[in-house]
C-alpha cells in the first residue's frame, strides 16, 4: 500500500481508538456498527480498510469474524499515540475549564485522564479525574488539589483516583480499573498510557 495514498476516515480514527482502549476484547462489525450507530455492512468494510492500513487483526473463528488492534505493530502504536495526543485538543467544551485546572498536574503525574459520566456528557454530577503518579509525589499532588478545590472554578465535586503504575499492573484483571483504562479522555502523557496498555495486555488473564 502506497503511504501516500492512505487516508483515514472520522469512524475509522473511532475504529482504531475504541479497540486500542479495549485490550481486553475482540469485536465482530455487529458489535462495532452498534456501538458507533452505523450499519453493518459499513463496520466490516472499515475494519478491513484498517485491516489493510495495518491498524487492526482479523481473526475468523467459524462463520464469525473478529478484528482486535495490533498492538505489536511499532507502525500502529506510534499511530494510535499520535491519535491520543489529539484528545486534549478534542476535550468537550464542558470540561474546559476542568482540563485547564488539570494542567496543574503535569509537571507531577506520569498520565492523567477524565472518566465517568462527565467525559460523555454534559449532565454530570462530579468529575472522576485518574491520576498515576510515585508516592514520594503524594504532597505536591495534595497541594494541587487543595488549590483546585479554593478556586472555586469547578462546580461539580471532583473525586480522584490517586494509583502507581505497579498497582495498576498487579490489579490489571480488576474489571472496574479495566473500565476506567478504556473509558476515558487523555489529558496527559498518552505514549505512558500506550505502553501501559501493551503491559497490562501483556500480562493479563482474558
Amino acid at each position: 500500500m502506497d503511504a501516500n495514498r492512505i487516508q483515514f476516515t472520522k469512524i475509522e480514527l473511532q475504529i482504531a481508538k475504541y479497540l486500542f482502549k479495549h485490550y481486553r476484547e475482540k469485536f465482530n462489525p455487529r458489535q462495532l456498527a452498534k456501538l458507533l450507530s452505523i450499519n453493518h455492512a459499513h463496520a466490516n468494510k472499515l475494519c478491513n480498510s484498517l485491516t489493510k492500513k495495518l491498524l487492526l487483526k482479523k481473526e475468523e473463528v467459524g462463520n464469525a469474524v473478529y478484528f482486535s488492534f495490533d498492538y505489536k505493530s511499532k507502525l500502529a502504536t506510534k499511530f494510535i499515540e499520535y491519535l491520543l495526543a489529539l484528545e486534549e485538543r478534542e476535550f468537550p467544551k464542558w470540561l474546559s475549564v476542568v482540563l485547564h485546572s488539570l494542567k496543574k498536574f503535569k509537571e507531577h503525574i506520569t498520565m492523567g485522564f477524565v472518566f465517568g459520566s462527565s467525559s460523555k456528557s454534559n449532565k454530570f454530577n462530579d468529575v472522576d479525574v485518574f491520576l498515576v503518579y510515585e508516592k514520594t509525589k503524594i504532597r505536591k499532588i495534595n497541594k494541587i488539589k487543595k488549590e483546585i478545590r479554593n478556586s472555586q472554578l469547578i462546580e461539580q465535586p471532583i473525586r480522584y483516583v490517586d494509583i502507581t503504575e505497579k498497582d495498576i499492573l498487579l490489579n490489571k484483571n480488576d474489571k472496574i480499573l479495566y473500565n476506567i483504562l478504556s473509558e476515558n479522555l487523555i489529558f496527559h502523557n498518552p505514549e505512558e498510557y500506550v505502553e501501559l496498555i501493551k503491559k497490562c495486555r501483556k500480562q493479563i488473564i482474558i
